[in-house]
């Protein structure tokens, strides 16, 4: 969905790319890690440390890469299409593998990943069915995807991804608007069967570090889903 008639804050928006090509170098100082690190640290259904190879599915500076690290997952392998984004990550030291290279068509071999990853990332795709068939195609049978998402009720509340500049002018990153039910097509086209889900709202945690967000206190602002890939029986055939 166009995210256009959303937005409330009119600031310049950039291709991907060229968005955080330029965010790179204060990304970290950013992103809170209630929006990602503490949903991902709330799953049940994942036994981390058993997880053999993991791909982290547009890693950016590697902050999800450094925390499946701490939670002793042995491989990491990481793709991102931002070469700004990868030095980040590379300075990291947790990637077995680092790729320059598109997120949807990695050209990684099949069904090589226990677990397949992405966060804060979905947004920038028009479509993303062809996000969970890259997924479905390199996530062995049995294996995970998690992706952690912005969620698409705080976008339709008409704020998009966004950074300041050097010089403190405000840039937009091109995004879109997806449903949880276009999640869940995708998903089920791509033989991902639902195992977990959790939202994170704008709370007293997030309003300490970010206090100009009080008037959205308890709207939500990120979700986590994490998808096991198997085939789906479809009961009516």
């Amino acid at each position: 969905m166009d995210y256009s008639s959303f937005d409330i804050l009119k600031y310049p928006v950039l291709p991907v790319t060229e968005g955080y090509k330029e965010w790179a170098e204060t990304y970290e100082q950013t992103v809170q890690d209630e929006m990602d690190l503490h949903l991902l640290s709330k799953i049940k259904t994942i036994y981390w440390s058993n997880i053999n190879a993991a791909l982290d599915f547009a890693c950016g500076t590697g902050r999800i890469g450094a925390w499946l690290k701490q939670q002793e997952v042995k491989q990491i392998d990481g793709v991102d299409i931002t070469a700004e984004m990868l030095s980040k990550a590379k300075e990291k030291n947790v990637y077995n593998l680092l790729l320059n290279t598109d997120v949807l068509n990695t050209e990684l071999p099949d069904e090589s990943y226990d677990l397949t990853i992405q966060s804060l990332a979905d947004e920038h795709y028009p479509n993303i069915s062809p996000l969970y068939l890259e997924a479905s195609r390199i996530t062995k049978n049995n294996g995970y995807f998690v992706i952690v998402g912005y969620h698409p009720f705080f976008l339709m509340n008409g704020l998009i991804t966004h950074y300041h500049k050097e010089n403190g002018e405000p840039s937009a990153i091109e995004s879109y608007v997806h449903l949880f039910s276009d999640h869940v097509k995708a998903a089920f086209k791509s033989n991902f069967i639902l195992s977990e889900m959790d939202e994170a709202l704008i709370d007293d945690d997030w309003l300490r570090k970010k206090p100009k967000w009080e008037k959205y206190k308890n709207r939500p602002v990120s979700f986590v889903m994490v998808w096991r890939k198997g085939k789906i029986v479809n009961p009516g055939k």
